[in-house]
């Protein structure tokens, strides 16, 4: 299973320097990870203060 940003994500960039496989980035409106590159290892959701980053 890969992970996946929700609507919650308020976009501070927690998560970004987090990812060991450099997968997520910042979207239009909130931060999103490429579930091709996702490694499920949950480091983003570790960080992020809305918990916003889900398995999918």
């Amino acid at each position: 299973m890969a992970y996946k940003i929700t609507e919650d994500c308020i976009s501070c960039g927690a998560c970004e320097p987090e990812c060991p496989v450099g997968v997520i980035s910042e979207g239009d409106d909130i931060y999103v990870i490429d579930q091709d590159g996702c490694i499920d290892c949950g480091a983003c959701a570790n960080v992020c203060p809305v918990d916003a980053p889900v398995e999918d």
